[in-house]
């Protein structure tokens, strides 16, 4: 096939849109199939022109205030259609699309070309955290009017199939993330490395993220004081000067990736993610994989991903108090702890991503031969001890 990725964002910034293309990418590429990756600028000279066998194709863009590496793409509609009407794809793929992909949106529509949007981020929730509440009406107004065009939209969760639909978007299907479980294994434990950021021998309490107003990692300060702990936070972003003010008897390691990201996340005896607008949330299967139980917040893709009371443990969005007890509860509790953490690896042994890839290679198929999608309406939410929430979800 021939496939142009339109994509909000790809490297040299790291995130889950970018990590989830360069996975496509590796499986394209050994199938052999001719790949165009349309995205933003970057200041960075050695940014790449080509990644697994892609071409990389990049639009004028000017950073976004107040987050300087996201960088936005300028320009209309024309020169999107300009660029798919020569290169001529047999499908578009709009990675997370809001701003370049909706002129792609547009353009595949207006040539004919089928496209596939993931929706992977929950960017109108994102308004009122960044103090623009008056937006996110016309942010949910735009996400709309992306996947009404879409000849189909995957989405990673139960959460965000019921939340489309519940928006009235029809076309949606579940297409869930894989994890590399060789890189992300218990055999990555490191005691030396717990005892360069643990030195008391404390347990150690790990987060691992962006550090931006959306992830909401201040809430760790609810973990203050629990004996015989340190809270170790692996990232890098915006926030990182407020948090570590927020949050003293923190470590901060910064960005870590490849191995080091690997032996930081299977070093971990609990891992921790307080975000409330995570569509799947990618470093929760990556501490799974590596043999790690969960505490997470109840809404999102954490609800399909951790299983209460067996992988660890989900509270209310804004709820801290129940966060610090389940911490305390399994920081206390070496047996539970070591058990949650199996059942937690066992969980995710099977979800490969070249299984994963080759879904949404059927996904590709699927609209260019003009199959048609199955509607199904949305399920009613459920409380946190219900199926849909404890990873046991339903899929057309």
């Amino acid at each position: 096939m021939r496939i142009a990725i339109v994509a909000e964002s790809f490297l040299p910034l790291m995130n889950g849109v970018t990590h989830s293309i360069l996975r496509a990418l590796e499986h394209l590429e050994n199938r052999g199939d001719d790949v165009l990756v349309i995205a933003p600028s970057t200041l960075d000279g050695e940014a790449p022109d080509h990644v697994r066998g892609a071409e990389i194709l990049r639009l004028p863009a000017v950073p976004l205030a107040g987050y300087t590496n996201v960088r936005v793409a300028m320009g209309g509609v024309y020169r999107v259609k300009r660029i798919l009407a020569d290169y001529a794809p047999d499908v578009v793929h709009l990675a997370s699309p809001f701003v370049l992909g909706w002129r792609a949106a547009q353009a595949a529509h207006q040539l004919g070309i089928p496209s596939v949007a993931i929706y992977q981020t929950e960017v109108p929730s994102y308004a009122a955290r960044y103090g623009v509440p008056f937006l996110e009406n016309w942010a949910w107004n735009r996400v709309e009017n992306i996947h009404l065009l879409a000849t189909r939209t995957l989405v990673p969760s139960t959460f965000a199939l019921n939340q489309l639909r519940g928006r009235g978007i029809p076309r949606v299907q579940m297409w869930r993330r894989g994890v590399d479980t060789a890189r992300f294994s218990p055999e990555k434990r490191d005691d030396g490395w717990r005892a360069s950021v643990a030195p008391g021998g404390q347990r150690i309490i790990g987060y691992v993220g962006r550090l931006a107003v959306e992830k909401q990692v201040e809430d760790l300060a609810a973990l203050a004081g629990i004996p015989n702990t340190r809270l170790v936070v692996v990232g890098d972003g915006p926030q990182r000067a407020a948090l570590q003010d927020a949050l003293p008897d923190a470590l901060f390691t910064g960005f870590l990736g490849g191995e080091e990201l690997a032996r930081a996340a299977a070093s971990f005896d609990l891992f921790v993610h307080p975000g409330e607008f995570e569509t799947f949330c990618q470093t929760i299967q990556e501490a799974m994989a590596s043999g790690v139980p969960v505490v997470a917040t109840g809404r999102g893709g954490p609800l399909d991903l951790v299983e209460n009371s067996r992988t660890g443990w989900l509270y209310e969005p804004g709820d801290l108090s129940g966060l610090r007890g389940h911490v305390l509860d399994l920081m206390g509790d070496d047996a539970k702890r070591r058990a949650f953490a199996a059942a937690a690896h066992a969980s995710v042994q099977d979800r490969t991503w070249p299984a994963l890839c080759e879904q949404l290679v059927g996904h590709y198929h699927s609209v260019i031969s003009g199959e048609p999608v199955v509607a199904v309406g949305p399920r009613p939410p459920g409380s946190l001890a219900g199926p849909a929430r404890l990873g046991r979800g339903w899929e057309q």
